[in-house]
């Protein structure tokens, strides 16, 4: 499935236009979460994972994979956008179009981490877990 943003911009899901290259160097180097994550690894995720590409020109320049039973829990996981495309809404669309996706809008539970972007997820739903009862 295929969304368009703006002329230059759109996403996709099709697992065969992700540059494993990008995500990986960008997990393993660049964010806090995914440090020397090994390529196996993150090539591995991605294979077992719903994934949501943002291009710029078809060349990738945001991520997002989602781990789900389609039903009742969803993880939302590796969420980026390449630093040279932030600042212009684009990790907000990204989530916005993920929380959309027909197969997975209805998905009773949904869980994601992070350190430092609660403010870009708060305005969807997610919150801080407090005292974790389950967890």
């Amino acid at each position: 499935m295929i969304k368009k943003l703006l002329p230059e911009y759109e996403i996709d899901t099709d697992t065969g236009r992700v540059d494993v290259e990008l995500v990986y160097r960008f997990l393993s180097r660049e964010s806090y979460w995914a440090k020397d994550r090994s390529f196996v690894d993150v090539k591995k995720s991605i294979d077992h994972s719903l994934n949501f590409g943002l291009y710029k020109n078809s060349r990738m320049v945001g991520f997002a994979r989602v781990i789900s039973d389609y039903s009742t829990f969803t993880y939302l996981a590796d969420v980026f956008i390449i630093e040279e495309e932030r600042g212009i809404g684009l990790g907000k669309s990204l989530v916005e179009f993920i929380l959309q996706y027909p197969s997975i809008k209805d998905t009773r539970r949904w869980m994601l981490g992070t350190m430092d972007a609660h403010g870009l997820y708060r305005p969807y739903g997610f919150s801080e877990v407090k005292t974790p009862s389950r967890w």
